[in-house]
């Protein structure tokens, strides 16, 4: 029996992968690395492969070992250096991305990583040369035009941000996420609320530093207050309450949410803020999901649900505190945070988060059932070194 040629099974399995055909796809590179264990294609493939699966760890692991194997070849250098992006190792990806840049100065792709993890790291001047290189090598690229609007808005630079925002919306894939960007800019009307696939991107990217970048740097602790309001306003920490987390997170506010419920459940938008709450192990189940589809289908099935840093993503709340007053049980209490604003009855801010009106707030509370138990002004984080200004409620289901 004549032995398998590993050129073969490569472009067999790159036909596989290209179809679709993932597993398929796998099966074949594997054999490849059998046969040629040193094969940086079938490395970096695999990893390609583990990255799209959401397998990091994998992923990090194969394309490291191509780039080991293979030193400066630049497309190599290119995956992993999108997956240490990917993985929030910003530091690790600038280095690894300004090497495959320098090799290969006409990679559209990568000038668009390198600029977004140099913005992610908050050096936004330094992000803006390879962003307009990659828009200048390819101006019909829509994920390109997009993520220099963003950072020419981080930068202050509003008329150039709404030209690339503008550019961007020209893709019906992306044109839901550039009008909340411009928007955001003043150059269009603020939608109702932020376009699901721009929240689940936005935390699905943020999700590898997001607790260390939150604690630490922002200074946000508004889970803990939360805690100390609700305990404040009577609520009994003995492990006895049916307590739904919306916006879970990495788990950060169910780690003070936790002492008092007998079951926690919690719901995010994104998959993988999910994987990370489900490591902690404090959930019940946890749930990949719309809050505004979810609490319709859980009449009077909660003792306290708690929204911490999420109705900011929203901007009409008229339709969601009826939601979540009919999904709490008699009695039953409601936590959350909004972000202030003077605009009634609210004003989508510069930061892509929506600002609260309180006296608007505190009308439709009243319309959709609920008293107030406790409200408190507070700090939410720090942005750009000025503090947010927020105000935490709680409130219960009238009888």
């Amino acid at each position: 029996m004549a032995k398998p040629d590993p050129d073969a099974l490569l472009r067999q399995g790159l036909a596989r992968h290209q179809a679709g055909d993932t597993a398929e796809a796998g099966r074949l590179y594997r054999r490849v690395l059998a046969l040629r264990p040193a094969d940086g294609n079938a490395l970096n493939l695999l990893g390609q492969l583990a990255r799209a699966q959401g397998d990091l760890k994998a992923a990090l692991a194969l394309t490291g070992r191509a780039v080991a194997l293979h030193p400066g070849a630049p497309v190599f250098l290119a995956a992993h250096g999108a997956t240490l992006a990917e993985a929030g190792r910003l530091d690790e990806a600038v280095a690894t991305l300004r090497a495959t840049v320098a090799a290969r100065p006409t990679d559209a792709v990568s000038l668009r990583n390198l600029g977004q993890a140099l913005a992610a790291l908050g050096r936004t001047g330094e992000a803006l040369v390879p962003l307009r290189q990659a828009v200048a090598l390819h101006p019909a690229a829509a994920e390109a035009q997009l993520a220099l609007a963003h950072a020419c808005r981080e930068a202050g630079l509003r008329e150039e941000a709404a030209i690339h925002a503008r550019n961007a919306a020209a893709d019906p894939a992306l044109a839901g996420q550039a009008g909340f960007l411009l928007a955001a800019l003043g150059a269009a009307p603020a939608p109702d609320r932020a376009p699901a696939a721009y929240v689940r991107d936005l935390f699905d990217q943020y999700a590898p530093r997001f607790d260390d970048d939150l604690t630490g740097r922002l200074g946000y602790r508004t889970p803990a207050a939360l805690a100390e309001l609700l305990r404040d306003s009577g609520i009994a920490v003995d492990s006895s309450l049916r307590v739904l987390d919306l916006g879970c997170g990495t788990g950060l506010s169910g780690v003070a949410l936790a002492p008092f419920a007998a079951r926690l459940e919690g719901l995010d938008l994104s998959p993988r803020m999910l994987a990370a709450a489900r490591a902690r192990g404090l959930y019940h189940a946890l749930h990949e999901t719309d809050l505004l589809d979810a609490l319709p289908r859980q009449p009077g099935a909660w003792d306290l649900i708690v929204a911490a840093d999420v109705l900011n993503y929203l901007g009409d709340l008229a339709p969601v505190l009826p939601a979540l007053a009919a999904a709490l049980a008699q009695g039953g209490t409601a936590a959350f945070s909004v972000e202030v604003g003077e605009v009634a009855p609210f004003a989508l801010g510069p930061g892509l988060r929506y600002r609260h009106q309180p006296a608007h707030l505190r009308g439709l509370f009243a319309g959709a059932g609920l008293s107030v138990l406790a409200e408190q002004d507070c700090v939410l984080r720090q942005e750009q070194g000025q503090a947010v200004a927020g105000m935490l409620w709680v409130l219960r289901r009238q009888g």
